[in-house]
């Protein structure tokens, strides 16, 4: 394996990682990393020619029209991701919840910057695309988590809908799972290995990346600026989700028997040692959006 697909399998990972955390996209890496174009072209191309490829050309052939090994390195990244650090970034999330949404603030605020000075020119549009997804996304953000029976069918559409926020920067398919009720059987599944819900799941995920993605690169071929206006909103907004200190209004007990935060809204920080922490948190997380961003030009 070349250094190359090193790097690409790395930022699979890291796109996997943050998709697991309610508020955080995977999308989001993905731009700062500089695939998120490819990425979406690359989705796009699994269609009716690539089959007509396959049996007339043969299957190198159509592997290569699907940019099949940009999709399979980036791809076993994001698995991996998602399997080894599922228990990790869970764990964290329930028992320093401060510090790593301290982390993801940071990083999101840098993302914000990143993403928008890719706009050359800021119009009437732009700043209307801005303010709609900030607004958007926020919320959703705000918006109280409900309760789904997990049966097969309601997993199946819960995959179609998240995969559409997952590939979206600033838009959390974890968050909207969360919002559904489901983010706690889906991770159980991941931690467990129930392969019959996690097939659901991604089965659903499959329909709704294919259709979706032809979508965003349709709009980031014909309206890049104006695409980019809305996802740095989008992300802007998601900031009212991964804002670190939170008070709980309401729990509820998880699968494992936890008494976890059910409804909770942002409060004032007080200012401590966890502040100070926190703080740095913040520094780190932006900090490693310019290191991404170093990285993904020096491997163009």
């Amino acid at each position: 394996m070349n250094m190359s697909a090193v790097w690409l399998f790395l930022k699979g990972v890291a796109m996997g990682a943050a998709d697991v955390v309610p508020g955080v996209s995977g999308g989001t890496i993905a731009f700062i990393t500089g695939i998120y174009g490819e990425l979406l072209d690359s989705i796009r191309s699994i269609n009716l020619n690539a089959l007509k490829t396959l049996f007339r050309d043969g299957p190198q052939a159509a592997w290569k029209a699907i940019n099949g090994t940009f999709l399979l390195t980036l791809g076993s990244g994001i698995l991996l991701a998602l399997v080894s650090l599922a228990r990790v970034l869970h764990h964290l999330l329930l028992h320093y919840p401060v510090l790593l949404w301290a982390f993801f603030f940071g990083l999101i605020i840098a993302s914000c910057w990143h993403m928008g000075k890719t706009i050359a020119q800021w119009r009437w549009q732009e700043l209307l695309a801005l303010v709609s997804g900030a607004v958007i996304a926020a919320f959703i953000s705000l918006a109280s988590p409900t309760s789904i029976e997990p049966t097969t069918l309601i997993i199946f559409g819960a995959g179609s809908i998240a995969i559409c926020a997952m590939i979206l920067p600033g838009i959390s398919g974890s968050f909207i799972l969360l919002l559904m009720g489901l983010y706690e059987p889906v991770l159980g599944a991941v931690r467990s290995g129930d392969i019959v819900l996690l097939g659901t799941f991604a089965a659903g995920a499959g329909l709704g990346l294919m259709l979706f993605s032809r979508v965003l690169s349709w709009l980031l071929h014909h309206y890049e600026h104006t695409l980019m206006a809305l996802l740095t909103g989008f992300m802007a907004g998601s900031l009212v989700k991964v804002w670190p200190w939170k008070e709980t209004i309401s729990t509820r007990v998880n699968s494992k028997g936890e008494i976890i935060p059910f409804i909770q809204q942002n409060s004032l920080p007080v200012v401590d040692d966890m502040f100070a922490v926190a703080v740095v948190l913040m520094v780190i997380g932006a900090l490693v959006v310019l290191i991404m961003e170093r990285v993904a030009v020096s491997h163009k």
